[in-house]
Order: C-alpha cells, then structure tokens, then sequence
C-alpha cells in the first residue's frame, strides 16, 4: 500500500514558506520603485508595500488654463507606480511560493 504524504514534513515547509513571505513583505517595505509622466514632469516614488511616498511636480507642468493635464499626468505616474510595485511583490512572493513571480497570491495587494 503507499505511503501517503508526510504530514509533519509538509506542515514544516508551509512554517518555513510563512516565515519567508513575511520577511519578504517587511523587505518591500524598504525598497522603492519610481515612475514618471509627461517625460519626467510627475515623479512618483512608491514603497514596494504600495505606500506612496512622494509626488513630484515641476513648475512648468503648472498651468492654470489646464489643471486636466497635470491631473491626467499625475494620475498615469501613480498607476505606473503602482504596477511597478505590484511587479516587483509579485516576483519577490512568488518566488518564495514556487509561482514563478507571476502566480498572484490572495489577501496581498496587488496580487
């Protein structure tokens, strides 16, 4: 008859699978992505965890008779941030899981 799996080894690799992920969450908390629109006018600086840690503006995206432009410009810097930083956990976790860095894990932003 076979031996069917062991569950005390497979309840150890899950606790050691854990244990990484959540080491590498706390890492993307330190590591930063950045993005920009409209050739470097916005500059967005994101945490790997998705906080958004700066917005950079330059004077000359400014103009009163346009707000729609920088808001647009603003808005495209965000998201490629985000996607950014949600590549960048995406390869770190699922690394870790044996996903191949593209697999998306539940309850993880982004993922």
């Amino acid at each position: 008859m076979p031996q069917g799996p062991n569950l005390n080894q497979l309840m150890k690799q899950a606790q050691q699978m854990q244990a990484e992920m959540a080491k590498a969450q706390e890492q993307l908390k330190e590591e930063i992505v950045e993005a920009s629109a409209g050739g470097g006018m916005v500059k967005v600086t994101m945490t790997g965890d998705m906080q958004l840690r700066e917005i950079k503006i330059d004077p000359e995206a400014i103009d009163p008779e346009d707000p729609e432009l920088l808001q647009d410009m603003v808005t495209a810097a965000v998201s490629e941030a985000i996607r950014s930083a949600q590549d960048l956990a995406a390869s770190r976790m699922g690394g870790i899981a044996g996903l191949g860095g593209g697999g998306g894990l539940p309850g993880l932003p982004g993922m």
